[in-house]
Order: structure tokens, then sequence, then C-alpha cells
């Protein structure tokens, strides 16, 4: 027999659940109410904008430059993701199919380099950007990203290969298939919603980095979103407006990937095996 609860308990769990929603949901109901608030800028914001309007997000675009900022961020996002995910996906092939020497070391060290800091990096890779001549680019930037992407991404994807049976590449095998093959239509299927998951990590972590962008690039038009926010703050005062208008350009792109990602994890569990 299932014990039903009673109905103060009900309501405790109602009203706990509304007011985690609440604390969740506040900083991003404040962040569009001020973006869509006229009186946001002049320091008078409320809770419930009384005068809407666009004006901010057109000034963030105008005045603001930051339509230059996203097209770079993207550029720089999409490189990234494309390269540090294959590169990722054949590393995790080799970690977990194939037997070589120091193996278990290589993977040791995988997992320590996705430990250090990021902060703890930054003078060095600077140097070394510095002597590659590569200071100032977005390809710089993009090498750096994908730099820190393939550890997380090895270690993500090797256990999504490891958990693939190894008598469905065998079976393909006596279908006649080679490895590539295999690969295409057994294999890449199978890992797919692993492969979505690490794009996800890999998208965010190069949409909204900031420490890297803010010391490798100093030209204007090659400036990321990350640093695109720091110009709404000025010297004497900010223009709150403009910022959350901004931030809210820059939330959108990531809302989109995580549904999409979500929707899309399921659907590569079962089809390499079909195949």
């Amino acid at each position: 027999m299932t014990r039903r609860s009673s109905p103060l308990a009900r309501f405790g769990k109602a009203v706990a659940v509304i007011a985690l929603l609440a604390f969740t949901l506040f900083p991003i109901y404040f962040m569009l109410s001020t973006a869509f608030n006229s009186r946001a800028a002049s320091g008078t914001d409320a809770l419930v904008p009384t005068h809407w309007t666009f004006e901010h997000f057109t000034k963030a675009f105008t005045d603001g430059n930051f339509g230059t900022y996203m097209v770079n961020s993207a550029i720089v996002t999409v490189a990234t993701v494309l390269i540090s995910c294959g590169l990722a996906l054949l590393g995790a092939v080799a970690m977990a199919r194939f037997q070589f020497r120091m193996r278990t070391t290589v993977l040791i060290t995988i997992l320590i380099v996705q430990m250090l800091p990021a902060e703890a990096l930054v003078i060095p890779l600077f140097l070394q950007m510095k002597d590659l001549r590569m200071l100032n680019s977005l390809a710089g930037l993009v090498l750096v990203y994908v730099a820190f992407s393939l550890p997380f991404a090895i270690w993500n994807l090797r256990g999504f290969v490891a958990a693939v049976p190894r008598e469905l590449e065998e079976a393909a095998y006596l279908d006649g298939c080679g490895w590539w093959q295999m690969f295409r239509l057994v294999l890449l299927p199978l890992v797919w919603p692993g492969l979505v998951a690490t794009s996800a990590f890999s998208f965010v972590m190069a949409w909204e980095e900031f420490t890297f962008a803010r010391t490798f690039l100093n030209n204007e038009e090659r400036m990321t979103v990350g640093i695109g926010l720091q110009h709404f703050f000025g010297q004497n005062v900010n223009d709150w407006g403009g910022l959350m208008a901004a931030s809210t350009m820059v939330t959108i792109p990531v809302v989109i990937v995580f549904v999409l990602a979500q929707r899309r994890l399921g659907t590569g569990l079962v089809s390499g095996a079909v195949k």
C-alpha cells in the first residue's frame, strides 16, 4: 500500500517548489525587466517596467558595437566546438578501443590537465601565443579554447565509446564494413548523445569566456561578448539598461543550445544498433 501524503505536506511541498522557482528565476526576470524598461538607465529601475522599449537593444548594437562582438563570439565558438569535438571523438575511440603503451598514463594526464585552474595558465599561454604571433587573433583564441575543451571532451566521450558493445562492431565487420564505415554507421550514432553533451559544454565555455579573451584580445573589432559586456560599465555611471539588453542577447543562444541538446540526447541511443 502506498501512503498518501497529508494536505499539509502537499502544501509545504508546493510552497517549497514555488520558493525555489522564484529564487532561481528572479535574476532572469530582473534582467529582462531592466532590459525592456525605458527608465533603467536613469537609476529608477522598477521590478515591473512602466515604459516598455527596445531602445537598450538598439543602443547595444549601434553605440555598443555588440553586433560585432556577437559575430566574433559565434566564429570562435563554432570553430571551437567543431575542432574540439572532432578531435575528442577520435581520441576517445583510441582510448577506449586500442591498446598501446602508456595508455593509462595518458588517461591520468588528461584528468590532471582538466583539474588545473585556467587562471594559473594565463601567463604561460600568453607568452606562448606571443611567441607564435597569435595574440589579438581569433585563431589564437580558438586554439586556447580547444586545448581547454579537449580533456573534458575526451574523458566524457570515452565512457560513451566504451559502453558500446564490441559485438556490434564485429557484426558490422562481418557484414563487409570497413573501419570508417563502421564508425559512421554504427559507432557514431550510438555515441551521439555524448557528442551532443560535449558540444554543449564546449559551446558554453567558448561563448561566455572572459579571462583569456580579455588577456589575448586588444583590437576592438576582434573582441567577444564577454569583453563587450564590460564596456557598459563607465567610470562614473553604468548603463544598466544596455548591460541587461546585451546580457539577454548573450543568454538566448545558450538557452537555445541547451533546449536542442536536451531534445536530441536520446536520438542516437539505438539507431546505430538498428543500422
